[in-house]
């Protein structure tokens, strides 16, 4: 018997709603530690992988407020005193997965604390607009959530000393932890299965995809601009709460495929002309995923994509800032991504075809 089968470990994960990068980890953890019970703010049975559903899970009081599978951003305000209300006082080694708030979990000064950081919080530090700025909850609430915002980065930022070790899954992140917490945090790339997406036969074809969560940071609008103005079909993979609101900007523009397996997102990689990462990104699997499966990507040239896309290589990296609030940002960006998208047609596929 081996020093880890020894340890009683806890694993603690902000939500569990779909199966996304920072869930991809958190399989890992459980393919690492099989008999760990898992924590959870909010969970939606049969979101996530068969290997997390496997094990017990505990949720917090959260998980019995109104409609918490549809809500539970809106219930941001109440997981400070969530996430310290579970007793961890029976574990040698606490594990969190945490882009939100279970960073902050409250362990005995004998458990050791690590915590694998997705990202800072970033409702409370550099993302307030996208998720609670006026043009996404109006003008009075926006007033409302900035104070109660500006509270939870105080919390946050003085609460990371409750973590012993900081992960981070990317350089970009570990800057953010050093920016935001004075912590130094180490870097472990997240996995990405290179074992199961890789490239077969499949001849690409004319169309772009996103696979994505459908969060206000993602940027998803400026992807649907793009192909729209370069006359490229798109498709996109993947579920959330921006979903009604995107399918509306659309109009007709994209076509939404909703939440897919892996196989199904492999074979739409295999198939696609070439994917595209609008937003940025604190790390971001799909573009390795997608890079494994022989497409090219074209993606923001901010935060994690500097790490998995080689510009010229294996995609093309845009460096402007995508402005959100400035109408002529935005027409600029839609221009830059349009000559892009064409770009890779000619640079990659056109390559491709006469090898």
């Amino acid at each position: 018997m081996t020093g880890r089968d020894n340890l009683r470990v806890a694993l603690v994960h902000d939500w569990l709603t779909g199966m996304r990068g920072g869930e991809k980890v958190l399989d890992a953890l459980c393919e690492m530690f099989p008999a760990a019970p898992l924590y959870t703010l909010v969970r939606v049975p049969g979101s996530v992988s068969a290997r997390i559903e496997a094990r017990p899970i505990h949720t917090s009081f959260v998980q019995h407020l109104p409609r918490p599978a549809s809500f539970y951003r809106h219930y941001l305000p109440l997981y400070p005193l969530a996430v310290e209300l579970w007793d961890f006082s029976s574990y040698d080694l606490v594990i969190s997965s945490s882009h939100c708030a279970v960073k902050s979990v409250k362990v005995p000064q004998r458990t050791v604390h690590v915590c694998y950081c997705h990202s800072p919080m970033r409702y409370a530090w550099d993302q307030f607009e996208p998720y609670f700025g006026p043009a996404q909850i109006g003008e009075l609430k926006s007033r409302l959530m900035r104070p109660i915002m500006r509270e939870m980065a105080r919390w946050d930022r003085l609460t990371a000393s409750r973590v012993d070790r900081f992960l981070a899954n990317s350089q970009y992140v570990a800057g953010r932890i050093g920016r935001y917490y004075n912590r130094e945090a180490s870097v472990v790339y997240p996995p990405v299965n290179t074992q199961f997406f890789r490239p077969d036969r499949t001849a690409p074809e004319g169309f772009a995809l996103v696979v994505s969560a459908l969060v206000p940071y993602k940027r998803i609008e400026v992807a649907i601009d793009a192909c729209a103005r370069a006359n490229v079909p798109l498709k996109i993979a993947g579920d959330g709460p921006e979903r009604s609101a995107l399918e509306r900007y659309a109009r007709g523009r994209a076509e939404f495929l909703g939440r897919l397996s892996d196989d199904e997102i492999r074979t739409l990689y295999r198939r696609a002309a070439v994917v595209l990462l609008p937003g940025e990104e604190d790390f971001g699997i799909v573009p390795l995923e997608a890079q494994a499966c022989g497409r090219p990507v074209v993606a923001l040239g901010r935060g994690g994509a500097l790490e998995t896309v080689r510009h010229g290589e294996t995609g093309l990296l845009v460096h402007e800032l995508l402005g959100r609030r400035r109408e002529e940002d935005a027409r600029h960006a839609r221009r830059r991504w349009h000559r892009l998208v064409t770009r890779v047609e000619d640079q990659f596929l056109g390559a491709a075809a006469r090898r």
